[in-house]
């Protein structure tokens, strides 16, 4: 296995806004440095999250970068949470459901999506809308895969014991 942290290049991170003239400015333009390895072969990048839908859009220089906050995986309530996750060959998958709505992007490589009775593979350029079910992820291949989430909070579904907010699943 290798180490993660030698083994993910850096993500970069672009942010847009406007300044004191409503003119639209690039705010935030540096390498994605939030990033937790919550398993073994295992490194994800917190990219944004917002606290609420719709989401406030402050216009002004000085914003919060939402992308340094510290959370757990799902986002918070009411909230979104944009994250890009790199998984190493051989990484530890993790059983979890979180109460999402999540859009899932291959950007690199394959992963398998495992969930209670089947497994789903997906390469590069493959899309994902994925509901609230039991899943774990597992890179089966011989090369990373990198694969942008966006979690979007949605309703209780009522079916096992979903992750909780703070928890440090995938």
């Amino acid at each position: 296995m290798s180490d993660n942290k030698r083994d993910y290049p850096p993500i970069r991170r672009v942010v847009t806004g406007h300044d004191s003239n409503d003119v639209a400015k690039v705010l935030i333009d540096s390498a994605a440095t939030n990033t937790k390895y919550p398993s073994l072969g295992t490194v994800s990048t917190m990219i944004w999250c917002t606290d609420q839908t719709p989401a406030a859009i402050p216009v002004g220089m000085d914003i919060e970068d939402t992308g340094t906050r510290i959370l757990g995986t799902p986002p918070p309530a009411n909230g979104t949470r944009f994250a890009v996750i790199d998984f190493l060959p051989g990484n530890a998958p993790h059983l979890h459901r979180t109460e999402t709505i999540d859009y899932v992007i291959v950007l690199e490589g394959e992963i398998d999506m495992d969930m209670d009775e089947s497994t789903v593979t997906l390469k590069a350029g493959d899309v994902m809308v994925q509901r609230g079910t039991n899943h774990a992820w597992a890179n089966r291949s011989g090369a990373r895969a990198r694969v942008a989430f966006v979690l979007i909070d949605a309703q209780p579904i009522g079916i096992g014991k979903p992750v909780a907010s703070g928890s440090n699943a995938q």
